[in-house]
């Protein structure tokens, strides 16, 4: 990655929108909600909580989107974690 986050921010890449829902329906473009979990690919040298590849669940409307060698990434304050799955 050529981008290093400074503080307390962490790049995340968020994971792929499902294509259709547990019960076997699928679910078009115009319906599909984004989602609030990903991987984080870079942490900032103040992050406590998070470390690169941890799988974390943020808030909605968390951090800024932006795009990287073809990526969609968000980058994020720490404290816009929700969480990291186990």
């Amino acid at each position: 990655m050529g981008l290093k986050p400074l503080n307390d921010r962490v790049i995340v890449q968020r994971k792929e929108e499902e294509e259709k829902t547990a019960g076997g329906i699928y679910i078009p473009d115009s319906a599909k909600e984004k989602p609030q979990n990903g991987v984080v690919v870079a942490a900032g040298p103040e992050c406590k909580t998070v470390k690169d590849g941890d799988i974390v669940l943020f808030a909605k409307y968390a951090g800024s989107e932006f795009s990287m060698d073809g990526d969609e990434l968000i980058i994020m304050r720490e404290d816009d974690i929700l969480g990291v799955f186990a």
